[in-house]
């Protein structure tokens, strides 16, 4: 029993999708969410699979949670410091943003900063 279809090998048939000109062979089948459809496409207009229009196919699971959680013993457990004080573990972080040392200004002293800006001014002289 013979093929059933003819070989196609100088056979001429259009893009689906701008319409030029091409051998049969040349054109590539559209694939779409991984599903291949009835479009033929020349290699200019072919374009891979996105994989962002996969998105929601695959179940995700990103848990946030832990399920035995533990307190962070760092803050009581980090020592001493160079001055004397109770040293701060794993939350010490220094405020350095509009204003340098803005912890003045709050009222109850809840952040702590450090941070001391430091400035000179020279003399210009200009000559006409």
């Amino acid at each position: 029993m013979g093929n059933r279809f003819a070989n196609g090998k100088w056979a001429i048939a259009e893009c689906d999708r701008c319409g030029q000109r091409y051998k049969l062979r040349q054109l590539k089948p559209l694939v779409i969410k991984t599903k291949q459809i009835n479009i033929l496409v020349c290699p200019e207009c072919w374009e891979p699979d996105h994989p962002q229009l996969q998105l929601g196919m695959y179940p995700v699971d990103d848990p946030q949670g832990l399920r035995n959680p533990r307190r962070d013993l760092s803050y009581t457990q980090s020592g001493i410091t160079s001055d004397g004080s109770i040293g701060e573990g794993s939350r010490v972080f220094q405020w350095g943003w509009n204003p340098v040392g803005g912890a003045s200004l709050d009222a109850a002293g809840l952040t702590p900063n450090d941070l001391v800006a430091v400035g000179a001014v020279g003399q210009v002289t200009v000559t006409v």
